[in-house]
């Protein structure tokens, strides 16, 4: 395709806050080469989006169907415990005939899509569109989940066979392998269609799959995944999120600041466990008293979670805000991560190993302490950065997840503080060379913009 053609190109992302932003940045950058783009989202994920230039955007709105058992007016994973995301992932199947129709009157020529809508290669392929599986996680979990076949078949009936590391992996991994708890508690969820099928299908549909990472930092999962797919993979870069503007939140980060800035440099521990970790009241307990018992000042961000029609669960103690006040500062629902990130009081960060947050972290050289939140691929993100020695995993039981306030203590100290934990702040600063790196991530988008633009089917040997 000759390059001075402008494609129009849609995205179509999974309903998590998770998976927008990753194709909102590449919405943008493929926006800002003059490409047309369609943004296909319900009516609240749209709204909360910020604005493309509108005379090279447009958003799509599809309104979920009803679903018995959905709750009324959800239209995120954000707004459900994890018991009712299958639900979701059924009305998010059911937009399949309204965006067949959009896509018979449109000029599409790409989809860049999420993991899930395994049923859109059936719809895209007759009309002639094009379409890009975008993982919007890391190489090393995708080639953990395998091939195509591996995907679509049962080789890994038991639980068992998900913590061992599977035969086709060609290079040492650190044994990024998941723990019995964690797969356990995914198998829990009654999916109609599993994930893996969902991918499986969507791997073999597409022209070419991109990844959220970089040779960098993955070399060997990424020639791997070349060898797995047999198809074009092409990485779009880390994607490492840029520092806001001044928004209506700044009288609270005025607040957050002010309270960093009396801080010393790398002294204080932010925490963020995400707003869909399902642990239960005890062990929240136990992490509550672990960052206690660190005696180190620390940011907690602290999200409800919902646990039915309208209702949040409060996860913190009654009186445990005012035992803190004079070295802890918690904040409710939101905070400005990346602002507190990169402030220079921070030097260690207790995250629930979701890749967003991990490369918001390590685009400022923070030491992790990883606690998998036990979704999808925290397990594996743990275990990956655990072995790459930017950080270090609490221990927990294998078998049930469970763990100690001592523990928490403890691996909070190493990394943040103690001798033995320089390793892991030293490793964490020099990952800024790649994750902070802004020209890298530009050359690779660029070069994901040229794939798509150049891209010709014969000359992929797919």
């Amino acid at each position: 395709m000759d390059r001075t053609e402008k494609l129009h190109i849609a995205m179509f992302p999974w309903l998590a806050y998770g998976h927008t932003m990753p194709f909102l940045e590449v919405s943008k950058f493929l926006a800002q080469k003059g490409h047309q783009i369609s943004y296909i989202s319900t009516p609240k994920n749209i709204s909360r989006l910020p604005k493309l230039p509108p005379h090279l955007s447009s958003n799509l709105r599809f309104s979920l169907p009803h679903v018995h058992g959905l709750p009324p007016g959800v239209e995120s994973t954000s707004e459900v415990p994890i018991e009712k995301v299958p639900y979701l992932k059924r009305a998010y199947d059911k937009i399949r005939d309204p965006l067949s129709d959009f896509l018979k009157n449109s000029n599409v020529n790409w989809i860049i899509h999420d993991s899930l809508p395994y049923w859109l290669p059936g719809i895209a392929s007759p009309l002639g569109i094009n379409l890009v599986f975008f993982g919007i996680f890391n190489a090393s979990s995708f080639a953990f989940a395998g091939p195509p076949s591996a995907l679509l078949g049962d080789s890994r009936k038991r639980p068992e066979d998900f913590t061992v590391v599977p035969e086709w992996i060609d290079y040492p991994c650190d044994n990024v392998v998941f723990k019995l708890y964690e797969i356990v508690n995914q198998q829990c969820v009654d999916d109609d269609v599993s994930d893996s099928h969902r991918i499986g299908r969507l791997i073999q549909g597409c022209q070419f799959v991109t990844v959220r990472t970089c040779f960098e930092f993955e070399r060997d999962a990424i020639k791997l995944l070349i060898k797995l797919y047999q198809k074009p993979v092409v990485p779009v870069g880390l994607l490492p999120p840029l520092l806001s503007l001044p928004s209506n939140e700044d009288n609270k980060w005025e607040t957050i600041r002010s309270w960093l800035d009396s801080k010393g440099e790398k002294s204080v521990l932010y925490i963020a466990l995400g707003s869909e970790v399902n642990l239960s009241e005890e062990s929240m307990h136990q992490m509550a008293f672990g960052v206690e018992k660190s005696n180190l000042p620390f940011i907690w961000v602290v999200r409800n979670r919902p646990v039915g029609e309208g209702q949040m669960n409060d996860i913190i103690l009654s009186g445990y805000e005012k035992r803190v006040s004079k070295r802890g500062l918690v904040l409710r629902d939101w905070a400005p991560q990346l602002r507190i990130l990169a402030h220079s009081s921070v030097g260690g960060f207790l995250t629930h190993c979701g890749w967003s947050s991990i490369i918001e972290a390590l685009k400022y050289g923070r030491a992790l302490i990883l606690f998998s939140g036990g979704n999808s691929d925290q397990g594996l993100n743990a275990r990956l950065l655990h072995g790459k020695k930017v950080g270090l995993e609490i221990e927990r039981n294998e078998v049930d997840g469970l763990f100690t306030s001592d523990l928490v203590a403890a691996t909070i100290r190493r990394v943040m503080v103690e001798p033995e934990g320089e390793v892991f702040r030293a490793n964490a600063q020099a990952m800024r060379e790649i994750f902070g790196n802004e020209e890298l991530s530009n050359n690779y988008l660029n070069e994901f913009t040229r794939f798509i633009e150049e891209f010709s089917p014969s000359a992929c040997h797919c």
